[in-house]
């Protein structure tokens, strides 16, 4: 990238063009969001995984993701997941080891989240609830319901993946991540 311009900038969200070099010296265009780093955690126990049951109003549609959300401009990565998962759980995680980073929106965003796995998770001493928590049926007709926090099954995973019930790619790749860690740590005793 050579250089790039502003568009939009909105709710911590910049849409800009950047003036692209392609591999054979040609220039192009491109579109890109900037946004904030976010984090995030798989919070397990008890071969269940905390996951929280959302509407996405710009999609229309509902579904399972971890606990995520934005860094603070003065948090570290591990500070802000554990807050997240308070936040928008009610639960305070255990001890936060990393598990991954992804760029879930490839050439089209530059955002980064950097995900941890957690076990061991407590009631957080006063709950918050999240904006993102609140009862969105009105939104859609009430066909999904309340967006909730639950403990799913782990081997439900890849089930929940197959039928669209997630569709993040950080909570899709977290989730499938973290599984593979319990499988091959399961081989290898």
């Amino acid at each position: 990238m050579r250089s790039e311009r502003l568009l939009y900038a909105a709710n911590g969200v910049d849409l800009r063009v950047a003036d692209v070099e392609l591999t054979g010296g040609e220039h192009v265009e491109r579109p890109f969001i900037r946004t904030p780093r976010a984090a995030g955690a798989v919070v397990f126990h008890g071969g269940r995984v905390l996951l929280l049951w959302r509407h996405r109003p710009i999609t229309g549609t509902w579904g399972w993701e971890i606990p995520l959300g934005e860094i603070g401009p003065e948090e570290e990565p591990e500070q802000a997941a554990a807050r997240h998962v308070e936040e928008q759980t009610g639960l305070r995680p255990g001890p936060l080891l990393p598990l991954m980073r992804i760029r879930p929106a490839g050439d089209v965003a530059d955002c980064e989240h950097i995900v941890f796995a957690a076990h061991q998770p407590e009631p957080a001493p006063a709950p918050v609830t999240a904006p993102e928590a609140r009862d969105d049926a009105s939104q859609d007709g009430g066909g999904e319901g309340r967006e909730r926090a639950e403990w799913v099954p782990m081997l439900r995973v890849q089930g929940l993946i197959e039928e669209q019930a997630i569709t993040s790619a950080t909570t899709s790749a977290a989730l499938l991540h973290f599984l593979a860690d319990l499988l091959q740590a399961r081989a290898a005793h």
